[in-house]
């Protein structure tokens, strides 16, 4: 094979290339034609990648993306091992950098993060547990019954099940105007912040114990569901001896609707992660329950959020709102808002975003 011709720099004459530069330079010049078009194809999705992120990047391209890192990154490796030539070279090294920071680097920030979240990252991780809300929140509909009819067949049960501080009026033999009472409010706006914050601190602890036991393939967290709706049960039975169930209901709606939806989601998540343990299907448990574990890990999140709006609505308008009415409004609107925002709102996920992301 005939050396290829190079121009002179310094004559008008051209002069052939030495041999070992010409075979390099065949040799440089056949590596890149077999692989260019990958490397354009990465390139061009990084470029729309760093001025867009995600959006306009077809499917495939983003499927394709760690693969073609991998393949450039590949193709550097051989330029170095071959001393192939300096501008094939600086031109990997400059594509490999960018393809890892965007496969690799630093994800969005928390801001970027939590407006995603909220925008529809929540809600679509909450329908994807519908079978384990189902579960739960028959669950908790029993634990209300069960909670009912224990304390209806023997009093004795109110006390076991019911937390009654000395001297509350809400317990058997208690006079309607001492319920009616309790269901009003005598300490003003003072003092309400702290009782916020204690309000959180057990709302939240209630719901991060349901999710953590479902580890043990779910049965703790649906007995604790039991346990806390039996409290429910216990209460509707006393006002319902002086005919103030609905007054009752009014009174819980405020920061029940949201708090009740709260709970159920907790032992939802917590289901969720023992049914995957329990009925791993074709992967390994630990695969399976990891998996649950973020689904139900982003779900967690919202229902800290939840508890933190619970918490407000029973430390402020429970307690400033006397209404009968009033309190309905409240939380007939807290309810629609919820179900609305997880069920009624489905806006569509972005390019390469994960139902659970």
């Amino acid at each position: 094979m005939k050396a290829p011709v190079i121009s002179s720099w310094f004559g008008r004459g051209k002069v052939e290339a030495p041999p070992d530069i010409a075979s390099a330079t065949l040799r440089s010049d056949r590596f890149r034609l077999e692989r260019e078009s990958e490397w354009k194809r990465l390139e061009a999705i990084l470029v729309r990648m760093e001025k867009g992120g995600l959006r306009g990047i077809a499917d495939d391209d983003l499927i394709a993306l760690p693969a073609l890192y991998r393949t450039a990154a590949s193709s550097l490796s051989v330029a170095r091992e071959t001393s192939l030539d300096a501008a094939t070279l600086a031109y990997l090294e400059a594509l490999v950098q960018r393809a890892w920071f965007q496969v690799y680097g630093p994800r969005a920030g928390f801001l970027r993060w939590f407006r995603d979240f909220l925008l529809g990252g929540w809600s679509r991780a909450v329908r994807e547990l519908w079978l384990d809300m189902c579960i739960a929140l028959f669950v908790m509909v029993a634990g209300t019954v069960v909670g009912w009819m224990l304390v209806a067949q023997d009093e004795a049960w109110f006390y076991r099940l019911f937390p009654a501080s000395p001297g509350d009026a809400r317990a058997p033999g208690a006079t309607r105007e001492q319920l009616l009472e309790s269901l009003g409010h005598d300490e003003g706006a003072a003092g309400l912040a702290g009782f916020a914050a204690q309000l959180f601190s057990n709302n939240s602890g209630v719901c991060i114990l349901a999710f953590a036991l479902g580890f043990a393939f779910g049965i703790p967290s649906l007995m604790l569901l039991v346990h806390n709706m039996a409290l429910l049960g216990v209460l509707l039975w006393l006002f319902a001896g002086q005919g103030l169930v609905v007054e009752l209901a009014a009174w819980l709606s405020v920061h029940g609707t949201t708090e009740l939806f709260g709970i159920l989601l907790s032992g939802a998540a917590g289901l969720h992660i023992g049914r995957a343990m329990a009925f791993p299907g074709k992967q390994a448990v630990l695969d399976a329950a990891a998996a649950a574990g973020r689904r139900a890990a982003v779900v967690m999140v919202g229902v800290v959020i939840m508890m933190v709006v619970a918490a407000l609505l029973e430390a402020f308008p429970r307690q400033l709102v006397t209404d009968t009415g009033s309190r309905y409004v409240i939380g007939g609107t807290m309810l629609a808002f919820w179900l609305a925002y997880f069920f009624l709102y489905r806006p569509a996920p972005r390019p390469g975003e994960g139902a659970a992301a």
